[in-house]
C-alpha cells in the first residue's frame, strides 16, 4: 500500500524502480488472496496464484535482513548488502529464480548468492 513519491524512476533509476514496483504488486496480490488461503485453504488457488503465494513469502522473508544494530537483539552478525545485490536478489525472485529453493532459506539472508 505503499505510495512514497520518492519511488520515481529518475531518482532511484529504472531497474531499481521495476523491480519495486514488481515486489509491490506481488505483496499486494498475496495480501488480497490471505482470506481465500484462510477459508479454503492454498489447495484451491489456482496454479500461478500458489506460484505467487510462494514467491511473496520468499519475498516477506527476505525483508527479514540482519542488520549490525540489531546483532544484540538477534544473535546474528550483521552484513552489509550493497542496493545492487539487494534489487538483483528481489529481480530474480520476482523471476522465478529460485523458486526451487524453500522459503526458510531467505529468512536472515543478507543476499542471495
Amino acid at each position: 500500500d505503499s505510495t512514497s513519491r520518492i519511488l520515481d524512476p529518475l531518482i532511484v533509476g529504472n531497474d531499481h524502480y521495476a523491480v519495486a514496483r514488481g515486489v509491490q504488486k506481488v505483496l499486494q496480490r498475496y495480501k488480497e488472496l490471505q482470506d481465500i488461503i484462510a477459508i479454503l485453504g492454498m489447495e484451491e488457488l489456482s496454479d500461478d496464484d500458489k506460484l505467487l503465494v510462494a514467491r511473496a513469502r520468499k519475498m516477506q522473508r527476505f525483508l527479514s535482513q540482519p542488520f549490525h544494530v540489531a546483532e544484540a537483539f538477534t544473535g546474528r552478525s550483521g552484513v552489509f548488502v550493497s542496493i545492487k545485490d539487494t534489487i538483483r536478489s528481489f529481480k530474480e525472485i520476482l523471476d522465478g529464480k529460485h523458486d526451487d529453493l524453500p522459503e526458510d532459506a531467505f529468512f536472515w539472508a543478507g543476499s542471495i548468492e
